[in-house]
C-alpha cells in the first residue's frame, strides 16, 4: 500500500519539479526573482541570468540595476547572460531627390549601422540630412529609407528605429480603368471614348511616366443573374453582345489612342439582377499583373466606375457555384474570366488582401444612388477611396485627378507583423517643431517633403514555435510598392539550454545522472527531483518536512506561504483549478491574480497589462499600478492641429484623458476641452467684416474702412447655405444688420491654425413694403366691399319684391266676385236730367 501511495503522488508532484534551482529571495518588489529557468528569465524585462556552475547566490535570474543583499549574489561578468537588442542595417539606399529637395533638411533623425538597446534610448535629429537626394529622371526611385535591416529583440522591450518617406517627384502611375458594361452604362461608355485622350492629357501634368488601361466586366454567365435563353445569350438587348464574366480589353500603355479606341469598340450587354460581378473583375485586374502590365516602381490605380451594387462571396451559391474563389489569375489567350462560372466571388477580405499584397489604391467612381454601399466597401479595402461619379461619366477625369491628388498627398504607414509583435508610429509630420504624436498618417504632402517616423518595436510574447521566432516584417506606405523590411529575430531562449553547448549536459552528474544541465540548473528526468535531482518517490516518505521551502531569514517559518506542500525540499503550490489563475515561486508567493483591479479587469484587461507575482507588468502605452492610464499624452492633443496645447490649453491630461477646467466663469467640455457653451466666442469681432466684404454694408461698408480694418480677416466663402460642422469646431454665427436683413456665417480653424469664414451668400432681408399701394388698395377694398352690399342688398329686395307680387297675383286669382265691377258700388235709385244739356249727354 506504501509503495502504491508513492507512486501516486510521485505521477502527481512530477511535473512540478521538472526544474530545480537555490531558493531565491521572497520579494514582489523584483520581477526576476520567481523566474526558474534562463529562458523565462530573459523574457522578463531588464532581467539577466546567471549560468555559473560554482553561483551560490539566492537567484540565478536577477535584475541588474537591482540592490544586491550580499555579495554571493554576485554573479561574475563572464557567467551573466544578458542579451543586448541589436540593429545592423542592410540596406539604405538614399531617398529621390526632388528640385526643392533642402525643404526638410533639418528634419532628420540619424540611424547607425549597428546599435544597441539602451533603456534611455532617445530620439535625436542631426543638423544636416542622413539621407540624401538623387534626381528621380532616369535613375532609381526610392521614396523609402533604409530599406532592410536586420533586428535581434528581447521580449517585452520596446526598441525604436527610425524611418523617412519622401514623395517623388515624377513618379510613375499606372492606372488601369475596369468599367461596368452592363445596359445602364452605355452612356458613361460613350462619354469616356471622347474623354480618353483629356484623361491622358490631365494625368501627363502629374507624372510623365504615365500609363493606361482598360477592361470590362457584366456578371456570371449563369442563372439568376443573366438569363440562359439561347437567343439571350447571344443577344440580351438590341445595343448588346453576348455576356461575359470580365473582360482585359487594354493592357497598360502609354497609347491613348488606343485607350479611346478599344472604349468606343466595347459593347454593353445584360444581366437580370441589379448586383454586378465586379469583385471577379477586381480579383482579376489585381493578381494579373503580367497581363495587365502592372510596373515594379509605380502608384497603382485600379478606377472602378459603375452604377450598381455587387456580389460577393456566398452568392455564386445562387447560381449552383460552391467552389470557392482561389484568387489566382485565370484569363484566356483573349482576355477573358475563364472560371467565372466555376468559381464564386471573391470575399471582401479576399479583394483587401491581393490589394494590399499588390500596392494598388482602388477608387470607386460610383453613381449618388450606391455611393453609400461604396464607402462602407471602402472602410475594409486598404487604400480605397470612393468619388461621386455623374450619371453620364462626365466627370471622370476630373474626379481621377482629385482622387489621385488626395491619394498622393497623403501617407499612411501599415505593417504585416504578427500578434506576438507590437508596431507603433510617432511623428510630427512636416513641422519639424511640432509635438511628435502617436499617428502613422500625415497629409499636406508635397513633392520632396521627407516625413520621419519613429517606430517602436516590441516583442510581447515569445511564440511556442521556434520557427515563429524568426519572421520577416514589411513596413509600407499605403499604395506604394515600396517598404522597410526588418529580418527580426526574437530573443527567446539561451544558448546553454540547447545541445552542444557547454553547458549542456545530459544526465549529469552534477544532477545525479537522473537529470540535463542546462545554465547552471538541473532539468529533472520524470520521477527525480530536488536542486540536483536527488529525490525520488521513496525520498517523500523518508522527509516529509525538509528545509529549503521556507524564504530564508523567514520570522514566520510558514512554508511555502501557506499555499503549497513542501516536499523534498521543493514546494508544491496548490493548483488553483481556476483556467490560467496560478500560484507559482520557490516559496509559492507569486501569483498571477491578486494584482490591482480597474472595472473588474485584472490589471485593467490583458490589453492594459499582466499580472505577475503580485505586480501588473503593464504593456507599452499604459502605466499606474493597475495600468489604467494611458502613458503618452497623445490622446490629450486635438487632432490635426499642428503645435496645439494640451486639452486645447483649458484642462489637465489624467491617464490620458482630457480633465477640463470649470469654474464660475467658464466651464470647458469636449474631448479635447475645446468646447465652451458659456464662452464668449468671436462671431463680435469678425462681424463688422464679414459685413463689408460679403454685402458692403454695416459701419465699415466704405472700401477704404474695409481694406483698412480688415487685414487680418480673410474674406468670407460664399455658400448658399450656412451650416456648422461640429466635428471641425465650427462656430455659428447670426446678427441682423442695419436694413433689418439676416446674414448667417461659420468661422473655423484648420490644422495649421489659420482663420476660415463661410459666409451666406445673399442676406436673409424681410420684403419691401409699399405704403401708398396698401392704402389705396385698402380704399378700394372698401369700395368694392360697398358696392358688393349694395348689390347683395339690391338682389335681395327684387327677389323679396317679385315674391310678394307673385303671391299677391295668386290671390287675385283666386277672388270669388267680378274682377269688372267694383263690389262695394251700388246704382242710383232715382234718375234727374238736366234740361240744359239734354240731348247732349
Amino acid at each position: 500500500m506504501e509503495y502504491i501511495i508513492r507512486c501516486l503522488l510521485l505521477a502527481l508532484l512530477g511535473p512540478f519539479f521538472t526544474f530545480a534551482q537555490v531558493p531565491q529571495r521572497f520579494t514582489a518588489q523584483n520581477p526576476c526573482t520567481s523566474k526558474g529557468t534562463c529562458q523565462e528569465c530573459i523574457q522578463t524585462p531588464s532581467c539577466a541570468w546567471c549560468y555559473d556552475p560554482h553561483f551560490v547566490g539566492s537567484a540565478r535570474c536577477f535584475q541588474p540595476s537591482f540592490p544586491l543583499s550580499s555579495k554571493e549574489d554576485q554573479c561574475k561578468e563572464e557567467f551573466t547572460h544578458n542579451p543586448d537588442n541589436i540593429q545592423s542595417i542592410l540596406s539604405n539606399l538614399e531617398l529621390s531627390k526632388a528640385q526643392h529637395a533642402d525643404a526638410n533638411e533639418n528634419n532628420h533623425w540619424s540611424l547607425s549601422h549597428e546599435t544597441s538597446w539602451n533603456q534611455s534610448s532617445s530620439w535625436q535629429k542631426k543638423g544636416s540630412a542622413m539621407y540624401g537626394y538623387k534626381g528621380s529622371k532616369g535613375q532609381q526611385i526610392v521614396q523609402v529609407a533604409p530599406q532592410r535591416i536586420s533586428l535581434k529583440l528581447r521580449a517585452r522591450q520596446s526598441y525604436s528605429i527610425f524611418m523617412s518617406y519622401t514623395q517623388a517627384e515624377d513618379y510613375p502611375v499606372d492606372l488601369y480603368y475596369l468599367m461596368d458594361l452592363s445596359r445602364s452604362m452605355f452612356d458613361d461608355k460613350e462619354k469616356l471614348s471622347l474623354l480618353g485622350d483629356q484623361l491622358a492629357t490631365t494625368m501627363q501634368r502629374v507624372t510623365s511616366n504615365f500609363t493606361l488601361g482598360f477592361g470590362s466586366f457584366v456578371d456570371k454567365v449563369v442563372m439568376p443573374y443573366v438569363s440562359t435563353l439561347p437567343e439571350k445569350l447571344i443577344r440580351p438587348c438590341d445595343v448588346c453582345v453576348a455576356p461575359y464574366g470580365f473582360h482585359h480589353h487594354m493592357s497598360l500603355s502609354t497609347n491613348t489612342y488606343m485607350f479611346s479606341r478599344m472604349v468606343k469598340q466595347a459593347n454593353v450587354s445584360g444581366n437580370l439582377d441589379a448586383p454586378e460581378g465586379g469583385f471577379d473583375a477586381i480579383m482579376q485586374a489585381v493578381v494579373c499583373r503580367n497581363q495587365i502590365g502592372w510596373r515594379e516602381k509605380a502608384r497603382r490605380l485600379l478606377v472602378f466606375s459603375t452604377d450598381a451594387s455587387f456580389h460577393y462571396a456566398g452568392d455564386g451559391k445562387l447560381g449552383g457555384i460552391v467552389k470557392p474563389n482561389d484568387g489566382s489569375c485565370h484569363l484566356s489567350r483573349e482576355g477573358y474570366y475563364s472560371e467565372s462560372s466555376y468559381q464564386d466571388y471573391p470575399s471582401i477580405e479576399q479583394i483587401n488582401l491581393a490589394v494590399k499584397k499588390n500596392a494598388i489604391n482602388v477608387i470607386f467612381a460610383v453613381t449618388g444612388n450606391t455611393i453609400g454601399v461604396y464607402e462602407q466597401l471602402a472602410k475594409h479595402i486598404e487604400g480605397a477611396s470612393v468619388a461621386k461619379l455623374e450619371k453620364d461619366s462626365s466627370n471622370i477625369v476630373e474626379l481621377i485627378k482629385e482622387q489621385y491628388e488626395q491619394i498622393s498627398s497623403s501617407v499612411e504607414m501599415k505593417h504585416n507583423a504578427s500578434s506576438a509583435v507590437s508596431i507603433r508610429f510617432f511623428t510630427n509630420c512636416l513641422n519639424a517643431s511640432g509635438t511628435v504624436v502617436n499617428t502613422n498618417k500625415c497629409g499636406n504632402i508635397k513633392v520632396g517633403d521627407v516625413i520621419n517616423f519613429k517606430i517602436d518595436i516590441e516583442v510581447l510574447k515569445c511564440p511556442k514555435e521556434r520557427k515563429d521566432r524568426f519572421q520577416t516584417i514589411q513596413i509600407y506606405p499605403v499604395g506604394i510598392n515600396e517598404s522597410l523590411i526588418i529580418d527580426l529575430e526574437m530573443l527567446c531562449e539561451c544558448n546553454c539550454e540547447k545541445p552542444g553547448d557547454k553547458y549542456y549536459q545530459e544526465n549529469a552528474p552534477a544532477c545525479g545522472l537522473h537529470g540535463t544541465y542546462k545554465c547552471g540548473i538541473c532539468d529533472c528526468n520524470p520521477g527525480a527531483f530536488g536542486r540536483h535531482c536527488e529525490c525520488s518517490g521513496d525520498e517523500i516518505a523518508k522527509h516529509p518536512k525538509t528545509i529549503g521551502c521556507a524564504p530564508p531569514n523567514s520570522t514566520t517559518g510558514i512554508e511555502c506561504s501557506g499555499r503549497g506542500t513542501c516536499i523534498c525540499g521543493r514546494c508544491d503550490c496548490e493548483s488553483r483549478g481556476l483556467g490560467t489563475e496560478k500560484i507559482y515561486g520557490d516559496y509559492c508567493e507569486c501569483d498571477n491574480f491578486s494584482c490591482e483591479r480597474h472595472m473588474g479587469e485584472l490589471c485593467s484587461g490583458e490589453t492594459h497589462g499582466t499580472c505577475d507575482c503580485g505586480v501588473c507588468n503593464c504593456k507599452p502605452g499604459w502605466t499606474g499600478s493597475n495600468c489604467a492610464c494611458e502613458e503618452s499624452n497623445a490622446g490629450c492633443y486635438p487632432p490635426d492641429v499642428i503645435e496645439g496645447e494640451i486639452c486645447s490649453g483649458h484642462g489637465m491630461c489624467v491617464c490620458g484623458a482630457c480633465v477640463c477646467e470649470d469654474t464660475q466663469e467658464s466651464r470647458y467640455s469636449g474631448k479635447f476641452c475645446e468646447k465652451c457653451p458659456t464662452c464668449p466666442d468671436r462671431c463680435l469681432e469678425y462681424r463688422d467684416c464679414v459685413q463689408c466684404q460679403m454685402y458692403h454694408t454695416g459701419p465699415l461698408k466704405e472700401p477704404e474702412l474695409c481694406s483698412a480694418n480688415c487685414t487680418n480677416v480673410p474674406v468670407p466663402i460664399a455658400v448658399d447655405k450656412v451650416e456648422a460642422i461640429e466635428e471641425t469646431n465650427e462656430y455659428l454665427c447670426r446678427y441682423t444688420d442695419e436694413d433689418h436683413c439676416q446674414f448667417t456665417y461659420v468661422y473655423y480653424y484648420d490644422i495649421e491654425r489659420k482663420l476660415h469664414i463661410r459666409a451666406q451668400q445673399e442676406r436673409t432681408c424681410p420684403p419691401e413694403i409699399f405704403v401708398l399701394g396698401i392704402v389705396f388698395g385698402v380704399i378700394a377694398a372698401i369700395v368694392l366691399i360697398g358696392m358688393a352690399i349694395l348689390l347683395l342688398w339690391k338682389l335681395l329686395t327684387t327677389i323679396h319684391d317679385r315674391r310678394e307680387f307673385a303671391r299677391f297675383e295668386k290671390e287675385r286669382m283666386l277672388a270669388k266676385w267680378d274682377t269688372g265691377e267694383n263690389p262695394i258700388y251700388k246704382q242710383a235709385t232715382s234718375t234727374f236730367k238736366n234740361p240744359t244739356y239734354a240731348g247732349k249727354g
